[in-house]
């Protein structure tokens, strides 16, 4: 079968080839016909590796297809069932579940060390333990989650993973408040979905900034009040809070540098939520006394920080309502032969979410 793979960590470009197999299947697996996949920022800096993920491997890992076999033991999936992947399935039993805690459970991680494909030179593994950048996936069961036919796979794809994390991060981590002040740094398919997120929980201005152009006019569109490049940033702080600084603050980047931004731009007792995925070792610098004087709360967001599947299912259902937009975040569609076009509209910042129709 027909996949998308990285040989060594720290090329740019992916090779698509046609004698990849999906391995492991068995009991507790479903074998998955991938039919949408979102390239998500990750994805890019789990190939230069920033993000730890062995080599060679499939990325990929916000993804939506249909069930093609079910493994001994697996109760409530069927053949030809419509699901997305979830990247980062619950245990149900670890501490972080029982505390609630799902987003937390490292279960999911483990899958990441153990290859699910093979050519017939090695082994090749899934990024995140899935890798949707081919035509099927052996996945554990519970990364299989089921969605209603009325939703499209591209749709589903973006649940998996962007939207997810964006709308989390406002909604269950920070828990933006009403009439408050916001600022979102990074405004890619993670960032415009923490947008989203503020202006439904009804955040009365919400500064979008980045450094492309049509990023911000992008944010315009999904809620908004303003959207600056970054070196407007300070200004932007000084007209809308009178230098104070926002109640809420999003870094969608996951770099230090953004990150000092981002706690220079909170006004003292208010909140910054971190998003972006950053490198090990990327370290961001805080004085004691700052930390200690400034009461800033600094809030890391992982995965929206909630239950997936209870996001999963806002998700869908504030979809359907007409509340959030997610049919306009994919702003660019290519086939699986055309991934290293898509990997260049992100890396130059012209897409939101580019959709791989596979």
């Amino acid at each position: 079968m027909r996949a998308a793979v990285l040989h060594e960590i720290g090329q740019d470009k992916l090779e698509v080839v046609d004698d990849v197999e999906a391995v492991g299947f068995g009991p507790g697996k479903v074998r998955i016909r991938v039919r949408a996949t979102g390239l998500c920022h990750s994805d890019v800096s789990a190939m230069s590796g920033v993000l730890p993920q062995p080599a060679p491997f499939i990325p990929g890992h916000e993804g939506a297809g249909e069930i093609l076999d079910v493994g001994d033991g697996v109760t409530g999936l069927d053949q030809g069932q419509r699901v997305l992947l979830c990247w980062l399935p619950a245990c149900g039993s670890c501490p972080a579940c029982k505390r609630g805690q799902t987003q937390l459970c490292l279960a999911g991680f483990m899958n990441a060390g153990t290859p699910n494909f093979k050519r017939p030179g090695g082994d090749v593994f899934g990024f995140a333990g899935t890798g949707t950048f081919t035509e099927e996936v052996v996945v554990d069961a519970g990364c299989a989650v089921p969605i209603p036919d009325d939703v499209p796979f591209e749709i589903a794809a973006l649940i998996g993973c962007g939207v997810t994390t964006g709308l989390g991060a406002a909604i269950n981590t920070a828990k933006v408040e009403a009439g408050s002040s916001v600022a979102v740094i990074g405004c890619g398919g993670v960032g415009i979905s923490a947008i989203q997120g503020a202006k439904l929980q009804g955040a009365a201005q919400i500064v979008a900034v980045d450094p492309v152009a049509s990023r911000r006019e992008a944010a315009l569109r999904f809620g908004a009040t303003e959207a600056v490049a970054p070196d407007a940033l300070a200004d932007a702080k000084q007209r809308i809070t009178g230098g104070e600084g926002f109640d809420y603050v999003f870094e969608v980047v996951g770099k230090s540098a953004t990150a000092r931004t981002a706690y220079e731009t909170t006004r003292r007792g208010g909140t910054l939520c971190v998003v972006g995925a950053g490198a090990l070792d990327d370290y961001l610098q805080l004085s004691m006394f700052e930390l200690f004087f400034d009461e800033k709360r600094i809030l890391p967001s992982m995965y929206g920080g909630g239950d997936v599947l209870r996001s999963y299912e806002r998700a869908i259902a504030l979809w359907r309502a007409g509340r959030i937009d997610l049919e306009s975040l994919i702003t660019h569609r290519v086939p699986l032969a055309g991934i290293n076009e898509a990997l260049e509209q992100m890396r130059t910042g012209v897409a939101l979410r580019t959709c791989i129709e596979i």
